[in-house]
C-alpha cells in the first residue's frame, strides 16, 4: 500500500503518484496526518457539508 499525503490546504488525501499526475506542488502536502474519511456524495452526505468538502474522495480529519 502507498503512502497517502494529506494537502495542507483541503486535506485531500493522495498518493506521490497522483500528486505528480495532477502536477501538484508537492511542497503543500505534508505526511502528517490523523483520521481518514471517504466520501462518495459529496451532495448528499451531511459529514461533507459539515467540514466543508464539496468532492468526492479520501480526506484527513486533522493535518498538521
Amino acid at each position: 500500500m502507498t503512502k497517502k499525503l494529506a494537502s495542507k490546504r483541503t486535506k485531500r488525501l493522495l498518493s506521490e503518484a497522483e500528486i505528480k499526475e495532477l502536477n501538484l506542488p508537492k511542497a503543500d502536502f505534508t505526511t502528517s496526518w490523523q483520521g481518514r474519511l471517504y466520501i462518495s456524495d459529496a451532495g448528499h452526505s451531511m459529514i461533507a457539508e459539515k467540514v466543508g468538502i464539496t468532492e468526492k474522495g479520501e480526506y484527513a480529519i486533522k493535518v498538521r
